[in-house]
């Protein structure tokens, strides 16, 4: 049985927690949320690692209408482990 993972809607989306396979379907969603609670920018934590995560990432970001840009975060908000989200 898949167990059913509440995720609070603050403008962080730590992504270690779930299986890389959710997240398809996960970061729209996650932002859409964000979006509609106001929140305009977005902190996704995908992790340092190999950067096949991060990749993944991108790869839908890009295609999403609602992202304005986005950006690897800086030294204060996780490096190259965390991507900035800017939301139209």
């Amino acid at each position: 049985m898949k167990e059913t993972v509440k995720i609070v809607i603050n403008g962080e989306l730590d992504l270690h927690t779930f299986n890389p396979k959710e997240i398809g379907s996960l970061v729209p969603e996650y932002l859409k949320l964000c979006r509609e609670a106001g929140i305009k920018e977005v902190r996704i934590v995908h992790g340092k690692g190999t950067g096949t995560l991060r990749r993944s990432v991108h790869s839908i970001l890009k295609r999403l209408d609602i992202v304005k840009f986005y950006k690897i975060a800086g030294h204060e908000s996780g490096h190259w482990g965390a991507t900035l989200v800017y939301l139209r």
